[in-house]
């Protein structure tokens, strides 16, 4: 299996979600997947935000407040809703996922929430949809205010496998409180946490990275990806606190303490600017964590090879 980072997008074309997986371990931590949101305005216009992140260096794209009922993405060429996400793939040359959001209407509320569309919430509709778009991944998470929790994102793991079956890949946690009380800093995640979620069917697990929530140092970080590694997940770390619009010093300092703990991929989020970060913080990440060859190479290839 080729790493991914010398994947071409003739390779991911070929790949399963498991194949995805298995090219991310042998990366060996210099895996970068970018966040963005495809509803909004461009940072420029003339391109999509995907298109944007995949020329600054990412290997995977995450699609956010994508409604898959209603399929749009600014800046597309004139496409059909149902070919949306294939067109994508074919522009940006690499696989792209979603964010669904398990919400749990029965969580404590730590402050007013966000009512969400149904093709935005992780329902066994909202996946099989999902996957007739093409998507080749998909996320359970939650958005600032949208009382997304954990006990809620380990019930839809286990749907969202039973959809995709055994070749899908899932990715699921929090990188932050999502408004639901008792799951805020250093008491968001715990062993139990992860735990459940391996054992309901995720195969990435999302985590804070150090110093994007209180509480989560190095060490912390450290000990909950050895946690995931012994149950035969992989982590992916996250920037997902706004701080993904922060000045390039504090993205290679999260960059480097990341790889540290022993990511195995990371994870940077659309708070930057205009539904995306700041583009040379992707690039500053990625130099961090594989060096300019590896970074180079990337932005440099095309996507007809």
């Amino acid at each position: 299996m080729k790493r991914i980072l010398d994947c071409t997008a003739s390779d991911f074309a070929k790949m399963t979600g498991q194949d995805i997986k298995k090219s991310i371990l042998a990366s060996e931590g210099r895996t970068i997947l970018a966040e963005v949101i495809g509803a909004f305005t461009p940072l420029y216009p003339a391109v999509t935000n995907p298109e944007m992140v995949a020329a600054f260096g990412a290997d995977l794209i995450l699609l956010n407040f994508f409604d898959v009922f209603n399929p749009e993405i600014q800046g597309m060429p004139a496409t059909e809703p149902e070919e949306i996400v294939r067109k994508l793939k074919q522009l940006v040359g690499r696989p792209v996922g979603l964010n669904l959001e398990p919400v749990d209407l029965s969580a404590e509320k730590l402050e007013a929430l966000t009512k969400l569309p149904e093709g935005r919430i992780a329902t066994e509709q909202s996946l099989r949809r999902a996957k007739e778009l093409g998507f080749d991944f998909v996320c359970l998470t939650g958005n600032p205010k949208t009382g997304v929790s954990n006990a809620e994102i380990t019930k839809a793991i286990a749907i969202a496998r039973d959809v995709f079956g055994p070749e899908g890949l899932i990715i699921a946690g929090k990188m932050h409180g999502a408004g639901v009380a008792g799951e805020t800093g250093s008491s968001l995640m715990g062993e139990g946490t992860l735990h459940g979620f391996i054992e309901a069917g995720a195969d990435i697990i999302l985590i804070p990275s150090p110093g994007t929530v209180p509480g989560f140092t190095v060490s912390k970080t450290a000990r909950l990806v050895d946690l995931v590694h012994e149950k035969g997940a992989l982590a992916i770390l996250t920037t997902g606190t706004s701080q993904e619009g922060a000045d390039e010093a504090t993205i290679r300092q999260i960059a480097l303490n990341s790889k540290m703990a022993g990511a195995d991929l990371y994870h940077i989020g659309d708070a930057g600017a205009n539904g995306i970060a700041l583009p040379e913080n992707i690039l500053a990440y990625s130099i961090v964590v594989r060096g300019k060859r590896h970074t180079y190479v990337r932005m440099a290839a095309s996507v007809m090879r």
